[in-house]
């Protein structure tokens, strides 16, 4: 049985960070489904992402097994197409990774602004990841 520390130990441990978002193509897929609560067709997704077809789906099959999103299959002047859309247990889990994640960040500037203090980033430059 795994044992947690408690969280004085594990200060850094960012239990948030949910491994179903923390991929950068999921990431990508779920912000703009939730800045689109409507949905977003395939094509549109797969262009604002910048995925192949394979990519997209598997990151969606990914996602709509975590129930993280759904996909409708729906028609547009008779022609198939599929809308994906963020569902409300995808939206709450999205928020609360984004929650961890400022905090990564508030806990990184924090560690930036005392090792700058004391000369410990002096000639450093920010990675361009």
């Amino acid at each position: 049985m795994k044992v947690k520390s408690p969280p004085s130990q594990a200060r850094f441990a960012y239990e948030g960070l949910d491994r179903v978002i923390h991929e950068r193509a999921r990431l990508s897929l779920l912000t703009s489904l939730v800045t689109n609560p409507k949905g977003l067709a395939f094509g549109d997704l797969k262009r604002l992402c910048a995925l192949t077809d394979g990519n997209l789906c598997r990151h969606l099959r990914v996602l709509e097994k975590a129930k993280m999103v759904e996909m409708v299959k729906k028609y547009d002047r008779s022609r198939p197409q599929t809308v994906c859309r963020i569902t409300p247990s995808g939206r709450t889990r999205y928020l609360e990774y984004l929650s961890t994640l400022e905090q990564v960040v508030r806990d990184a500037a924090k560690g930036t602004e005392e090792g700058a203090a004391g000369g410990l980033l002096h000639g450093l430059a920010a990675s361009r990841a």
